[in-house]
């Protein structure tokens, strides 16, 4: 493919396309629905099935069922459908069904405006299911980055056997700009890990690992519940059992911290400011900061592609070398506190912004001149 002209959720369709996706379902809502109408467009001609449930609720159900097949699976939503999804996300997430789920943020809260963007849902990412036990996020800047990062979130979908999220945003996923898919570097495809041999129980695991796969309809029997259950899939009230379940549902995610880790730097010499960011506003940031260098003030920036599990050791490190942080969300702060978690409070400057409309780089460069 040569130069094209696309906006963030035909990459995002054709990064699921590349990572094997062979099932899409879900219901319009702007501004996610065009990556349904790509998937509409792309997936029967490679003999894939594409579905628009009667609701949001049922698109997640049949995603789960896809999946539960053997199928790869997609769906794409916006702020009142990720909500309608919080249920099967719950499901997914306990039973390690694995999926990829695209929400293409906007502002909030509830209907909120569905034409302007904003980082509206991301503490609802991690925390909008039953438990509390940790996902995978991944936060895209531009279209490039939608296709790229799919690929990594089938991947990390198939191997941890777990729904993992991009959190778009409406500026990202309706922009067109040039994209040139063929410079992209693309990580290895993976697939799940299927069973071999006799005795199958269909949650049984190493400590911190997800349990290898047969699909439900096949000549072995597979169990699949939503309470709380054993190895064998049996539900289960055993406290021993339950305890070892739940630790190793956080486990093969927290561990797996560094590899789950990406992102984007720009490190520039003498700089004493880091500025942090992700999404859409890291491109603003990066404009600034250029803008800055120029002017004779170097700040380097860190942008973060992964948001969940939170990099913690990343952060640390890269930010060490700096007098000053300089955190910039599209939202009234619902990242800041992570980083807190990590880099003393006195170093750290917040600014944040929910009203519809980009980060500017003037004000960017105001917050980290005066900030």
């Amino acid at each position: 493919m040569a130069l094209s002209f696309m906006e963030g959720n035909e990459a995002i369709a054709r990064g699921a396309i590349a990572a094997g996706c062979n099932f899409f379902a879900g219901y319009p809502i702007t501004p996610a629905t065009t990556v349904f109408a790509n998937m509409l467009k792309m997936l029967p001609p490679k003999g894939g099935v594409c579905i628009q449930g009667e609701d949001e609720i049922a698109s997640m159900g049949y995603c789960i069922g896809a999946s539960m097949a053997g199928k790869k699976a997609l769906t794409a939503t916006s702020g009142p459908g990720i909500s309608l999804y919080s249920e099967q996300i719950s499901f997914a997430i306990g039973s390690e069904i694995p999926m990829v789920i695209v929400d293409v943020q906007r502002l909030g809260p509830s209907t909120g405006s569905a034409t302007r963007g904003a980082d509206s849902d991301i503490q609802f990412l991690q925390w909008g299911s039953t438990s509390g036990v940790p996902v995978i996020v991944l936060a895209p800047s531009d279209a490039l980055d939608c296709y790229v990062l799919t690929v990594h979130a089938f991947n990390f979908s198939e191997k941890y056997r777990c729904p993992v999220f991009i959190a778009s945003n409406k500026e990202i996923g309706m922009t067109k700009e040039s994209v040139d898919l063929d410079t992209a570097v693309l990580p290895p495809i993976v697939n799940r890990t299927f069973y071999s041999g006799d005795g199958f129980l269909p949650f049984e695991a190493e400590p911190a690992a997800a349990p290898p796969f047969l699909p439900i309809g096949g000549n072995t029997l597979v169990r699949q519940t939503s309470s709380t259950h054993g190895p064998d899939g049996f539900i289960t009230i055993d406290p021993e059992v339950i305890a070892a379940n739940q630790q190793r549902l956080r486990d093969k995610i927290l561990m797996a911290e560094e590899s789950l880790t990406l992102y984007e730097e720009t490190v520039r010499e003498d700089a004493d400011t880091l500025v942090i960011s992700y999404g859409v506003t890291s491109r603003a940031v990066e404009d600034s900061c250029q803008q800055l260098a120029e002017s004779g003030t170097p700040v380097s920036t860190l942008s973060l592609k992964t948001l969940w599990p939170v990099p913690q050791k990343l952060i640390l490190e890269k930010t060490k070398a700096y007098k000053k942080i300089v955190v910039i969300e599209m939202n009234l702060g619902q990242y800041i506190e992570e980083i807190r978690k990590v880099v003393p409070s006195s170093n750290l400057v917040f600014y944040g912004q929910m009203n519809g409309l980009l980060i500017s780089p003037d004000k960017i460069m105001e917050v980290i001149t005066h900030g």
